[in-house]
């Protein structure tokens, strides 16, 4: 049997890694230069890398390790699917006991009538899936014409061509081209781009903009709007309360389906089993992946809503992957969502976590370069700022400021990512009010130096 151990010194690891592994989102030539962290092993909040440090995992992995880190009972999920039925297909008419019973398991977790599920490997496949789907839904309702998406910049979809394009992240859609007929309207960012408006008008300003491309694109040629609960990638932007109701009366109101991107929002990440609920909508479709096995098999799917099941399953939906269902995939997502729910993870982190995460969080507001802190239930950012009252950018480029201070947060063994100059977090589910102060500490200390830094190199001013 081939062992995999960390059985090299780092810096020979390191070498291997940028010999061989093309990493995803890196500049590959950085590797070379600066070596990868190695990451050897995990239990609980933490990481602990080949030269033995110990890190605290703000971010769950990926916004994925709902549960924590190191749960036997996932791995041996795992190897009894594995001895029993290590793989097969749903394709041509075939089943298989995981997928069936976990099926069933997300359609009694699923708000209202959602109640189908079609799976893919992961949140961008699914998302892909969502593509093919909302426009044959369509084309068999006898209006093939239908077939524009809309969706919002700066949201984050995945990384496949079809949810890129869904994505409005132009940096993307740079490398590569776009699928056609997605249409973007902007986000419902207040701090960055809310100017004068308060909060609430702003709110329904952004999401009159669905309706105005609408009307624009012609209501007889929009399938669907797709947009998170809230924007993860996007840097945890969190809408005004107007912005989701108003939202909602519009999809009702011209007849597109709602397509809801839960891979991030979904299991417990914003207090509820799903972002829908917390926000309050009900989507004809949701995107999970994620938390869905909290990372430890990949997996992904759409939750189908009674009707659009019917009408896609009224003929053959030509599109699947190798993958889908996967049944030790659907093993492990089966005991994943046992533990959240029969240790009452979901409701702890709710009830219990979340408001004292809240609580110290939005103290970082209290540091001279944190303009403001937002954070719905385990998920959560903060936007640097030079100038608070005006809300106002750094002279720099975007980006440069949150980068520096995600370095010392690295250096304080402290996963905490940048989005631009916002700083996020998406802590497992399983963190412990002690881990919460550890973060906060290190979040101060690492912005505290990040300052430092920023003012000696004199970019501590507007732009």
């Amino acid at each position: 049997m081939v062992e995999i151990s960390n059985h090299m010194p780092t810096a020979e690891l390191q070498a291997l890694d940028a010999a061989h592994h093309m990493h995803p989102f890196s500049t590959q030539s950085g590797f070379t230069k600066k070596g990868a962290r190695v990451i050897t092993r995990a239990k609980g909040t933490r990481l602990w890398d080949s030269e033995g440090a110990e890190i605290l995992d703000a971010m769950a992995g990926l916004w994925c390790v709902n549960i924590g880190y190191g749960r036997d009972e996932l791995a041996e999920a795992a190897y009894r699917q594995m001895k029993e039925l290590p793989y097969y297909n749903t394709f041509f008419q075939t089943t298989h006991v995981p997928v069936i019973a976990l099926s069933q398991r997300l359609a009694e977790l699923a708000p209202g009538d959602l109640n189908h599920v079609f799976y893919a490997g992961s949140g961008s496949e699914a998302n892909d899936t969502n593509i093919r789907m909302a426009r044959f839904y369509w084309a068999q309702k006898g209006k093939p014409e239908k077939n524009i998406i809309i969706s919002r910049k700066n949201a984050y979809h995945g990384s496949t061509l079809g949810a890129m394009s869904l994505g409005g992240m132009s940096g993307m859609h740079a490398q590569g081209g776009v699928v056609q007929n997605v249409h973007h309207i902007d986000q419902p960012n207040w701090w960055s781009e809310g100017g004068d408006m308060s909060p609430e008008d702003f709110g329904i300003e952004r999401a009159q903009q669905l309706e105005k491309a609408i009307l624009e694109l012609g209501e007889d040629r929009v399938a669907a709007f797709i947009a998170e609960p809230i924007q993860g990638a996007g840097g945890v932007i969190v809408p005004p309360d107007s912005y989701w109701p108003e939202l909602k009366r519009i999809c009702d109101q011209y007849d597109i389906l709602l397509i809801a991107d839960e891979v991030i929002c979904g299991f417990g990440r914003t207090g509820n089993w799903f972002g829908s609920e917390t926000v309050g909508i009900q989507p004809h479709i949701m995107t999970i992946a994620k938390g869905l096995s909290s990372g430890y098999a990949p997996i992904g799917g759409s939750i189908v809503c009674d009707e659009v099941a019917e009408v896609v399953g009224g003929d053959e939906f030509n599109h699947g992957y190798t993958y889908a269902g996967h049944p030790v995939s659907c093993a492990v997502a089966l005991e994943n969502l046992r533990i959240l729910d029969e240790e009452g993870i979901v409701t702890r982190a709710r009830e219990e976590i979340a408001p004292y995460l809240k609580e110290k969080f939005e103290g970082l507001t209290e540091h001279p370069m944190v303009g403001e802190a937002k954070i719905v239930g385990m998920m959560g950012s903060i936007a640097l700022t030079p100038h608070k009252e005006s809300r106002a950018a750094f002279a720099a480029d975007a980006g440069t400021v949150g980068y520096m201070v995600r370095e010392r947060c690295f250096a304080n063994n402290l996963i905490m990512r940048h989005v631009g100059d916002r700083m996020i977090i998406s802590p497992p589910l399983v963190i412990t009010k002690e881990d919460v102060d550890l973060l906060i500490a290190r979040a101060w200390q690492s912005l505290d130096e990040g300052m430092a830094q920023v003012k000696a190199e004199g970019l501590f001013k507007p732009a």
